[in-house]
């Protein structure tokens, strides 16, 4: 299966001249890692300037923090979210749409690659910020529209920055505040969960065990540094977003068939004809074993230093 879909002549293309998608996937890849860099170095600042403040300046940021200014972006994140459901736009995120659009599609990104690549990113990313369950969805169309190198690159990267979007709207809102409020045993667990936070972030990245939304959320809440989620996250995306974007640059065949068993079910007279293709489909029971197996291996490192220590008590 080949990776440069769709079939346009790099010439006839304006602005496509000499480019490769390689060369697209590098320089994707250099903006988010500058991006979470200036992340990361705010956050630390703000890390250092919680640890180092004396009581009056932790007294003045709470003041401010306690206002409810601090639960906009998630107060808009909701609304944004619920509209989303209420309107109905949710019907659209199905493979059975993309069949039903393809072409277009295809001739979009034909003639505005550019365009429709940074169209595409957004998208993702919003749907990844609104925590709603699309990423499947998107893996195989990045792959479809772009092929599995370029579309599995840039689908990694936005499901990524989407994640650190809500992972840090979350923590501001809501995670000093349940911090506060939390018991015994939730602080428990949650230092726990810091702990071995790349492992268990990593793990649940790579075997989605909860929805990609929940952990963003957990995350949050344990308060996990945001160096460390960012890794995890970026490394656990990355089997999964490639095996949908590499099921989705061969979904051409797929496509086809869909199509005309459609036609032939219609010229049969048949009533309950329609196309039907989900992402999850396009997985195999390897591919599942493969990624549980990976999973695992996240956990190896809190399984043996949990051994050793026990092996180490008299």
């Amino acid at each position: 299966m080949t990776e440069g879909r769709p079939k346009v002549n790099a010439a006839a293309v304006p602005g496509r001249a000499g480019k490769h998608p390689h060369e697209e996937v590098t320089g994707a890849w250099v903006c988010c890692a500058a991006w979470v860099r200036r992340a990361s170095v705010l956050d630390e600042r703000r890390e250092q300037g919680n640890g180092v403040a004396g009581s009056r300046q932790r007294g003045d940021a709470e003041g401010m923090s306690g206002g409810l200014w601090r639960f906009l972006p998630l107060a808009l994140v909701a609304l944004a979210a619920g509209a989303f459901f209420a309107s109905g736009l949710y019907r659209g995120l199905s493979l059975d749409s993309l069949m039903r659009q393809h072409d277009a599609a295809q001739a979009l990104v034909a003639e505005h690659r550019a365009a429709a690549l940074g169209l595409y990113a957004l998208a993702y990313i919003v749907m990844v910020t609104l925590s709603i369950p699309a990423s499947a969805l998107l893996a195989t169309l990045g792959g479809y529209l772009f092929g599995w190198v370029l579309g599995g690159s840039i689908a990694a990267l936005a499901a990524t920055v989407g994640a650190v979007n809500i992972f840090l709207i979350a923590r501001t809102s809501l995670g000093e505040l349940l911090r506060r409020r939390a018991g015994r045993r939730l602080q428990a667990l949650a230092e726990g969960f810091r702990r071995e936070a790349f492992s268990y972030v990593l793990f649940l990245r790579l075997l989605p065990v909860m929805p990609f939304w929940v952990t963003n959320l957990a995350a949050a809440l344990f308060r996990v540094r945001l160096k460390t989620f960012v890794l995890a996250t970026q490394i656990g995306v990355l089997p999964t977003t490639f095996a949908f974007a590499v099921a989705g640059s061969g979904l051409d065949e797929v496509v086809a068939r869909q199509e005309e068993a459609y036609r032939q079910c219609l010229a049969a007279g048949g009533s309950a004809c329609s196309l039907s293709l989900s992402p999850q489909n396009l997985l195999t029971p390897e591919l599942v074993i493969a990624l549980a197996m990976l999973g695992i291996l996240a956990l190896a490192p809190i399984l043996v230093r949990r051994w050793w220590s026990r092996e180490e008590r008299p």
